[in-house]
């Protein structure tokens, strides 16, 4: 009997009903549910957008930073290099005065070899590793003749300066050697950084970035409202102050005829600052277009300090190379008081500068990738704004 039993089936049963490919559904559904568990901490690891543009605008100002010591470093390599050059030609006419010097009493052996006289040992002497002990030992300056005593002098002088120098020229040039390297690392701390930022951006989607680009416009409205904020606030004080000055005109004419009283006038305007820095705003719109390049100083190419000193240079005016060196070259003022010329400075580490053109505007290099432009200085915000000076 029992050979005549079939089979049990395989499979699973759910409520007596056997179901093989539910089964496996359900299993597909756990699995998958799963994998999704796993992946949700990666998705949450992702930064936001927000996160994103933060990292890259830091990284970018941290570029700036290193470009400002790389300029500075670069400025003081050419300077030393510049002063080992100027050693070594010295060292050189040095050694060719030593060596005139050493000929002549050269021609003082030679004459005393051929001659046989008893003089002074001249050939032991030019022979000596150090001259004065020589002199010393053997008292040679004693039986001297004039012209030799002259020409031992000179010889002397010539290689105790000759001596000098060289070690001020291999010293300057272990210098130029620190400052070198020193440059090179400052160089390759900017394009580590400027990587950096390059390889966040080109991880977002065309939507991350559209949204990017929205973000920006929003800022960008938002600058330009603080800057026609600013603008209205100069114009009222400006005409605050002409109707102070005209009042005050007025006044010293009544106080003049009635022949009482007393009055202080109000000194005129300067205007040679206004003539300079019309020539420096006339220099700056002119490279509007040109691309930003770190370290660059035109003419094809500028980054921020780059382009104010050569703005300022186009006015008569010679600036540091440095942000955080131009911020010291002049005059701080209010932010209110802002006049056409004046460098306006950015972050707490001063990384960054621009040259007012009025109305809350700016000319400035902003970034890698962009172009020198017209912007408002309220671009990234009213607290980004360090100090303004007036340089000249």
């Amino acid at each position: 009997m029992a050979s005549h039993r079939k089979s049990r089936p395989t499979g699973t049963r759910v409520a007596g009903i056997r179901t093989p490919a539910l089964a496996t559904a359900a299993l597909t559904s756990v699995a998958l549910l799963s994998q999704s568990a796993n992946a949700a901490p990666e998705a949450d690891d992702k930064p936001s957008l927000e996160e994103v543009e933060k990292k890259v605008d830091d990284l970018y100002r941290q570029a700036e930073s290193a470009t400002d010591k790389y300029n500075a470093a670069k400025e003081k390599t050419a300077k030393q290099r510049k002063h080992v050059d100027t050693l070594l030609d010295d060292v050189a006419e040095r050694t060719q005065k030593l060596n005139e010097a050493r000929e002549e009493l050269g021609s003082f052996a030679s004459a005393q070899y051929r001659t046989g006289a008893a003089a002074p040992d001249t050939a032991t002497f030019l022979l000596a590793d150090t001259p004065q002990d020589y002199f010393d030992q053997t008292q040679l300056m004693d039986r001297m003749t004039g012209r030799q005593k002259v020409a031992v002098d000179d010889y002397v002088t010539q290689q105790s300066e000759t001596m000098k120098k060289r070690q001020e020229a291999t010293e300057s040039l272990e210098t130029l050697t620190d400052s070198q390297d020193g440059l090179r690392t400052a160089k390759a701390t900017v394009q580590r950084k400027l990587a950096a930022a390059r390889e966040l951006m080109s991880k977002l989607t065309a939507e991350e970035k559209a949204r990017l680009a929205a973000i920006e416009k929003e800022k960008r409205a938002e600058a330009a409202r603080k800057a026609d904020e600013l603008a209205r606030q100069q114009a009222a004080q400006q005409k605050a102050r002409d109707e102070a000055a005209q009042q005050q005109d007025s006044g010293s004419s009544s106080s003049g005829s009635s022949g009482s009283g007393s009055s202080t006038s109000t000194p005129p305007a300067d205007s040679s600052y206004a003539t300079k820095a019309d020539k420096a705003l006339a220099f700056a719109r002119a490279q509007i277009g040109k691309p930003y390049v770190w370290g660059a100083v035109g003419p094809g190419s500028y980054d921020c300090s780059g382009l104010t000193q050569a703005a300022w240079k186009a006015a008569g005016v010679t600036l540091p190379r440095t942000t955080y060196d131009q911020v010291n070259a002049g005059t701080t003022v209010p932010l209110s008081q802002a006049q056409p010329g004046d460098l306006v400075f950015f972050y707490d580490d001063v990384t960054h500068v621009g040259i007012y053109i009025g109305n809350g505007m700016m000319i400035h290099a902003p970034k890698p990738g962009t172009y020198v432009r017209e912007e408002s200085i309220f671009y990234d915000g009213e607290s980004a704004i360090h100090s303004v000076v007036r340089p000249a």
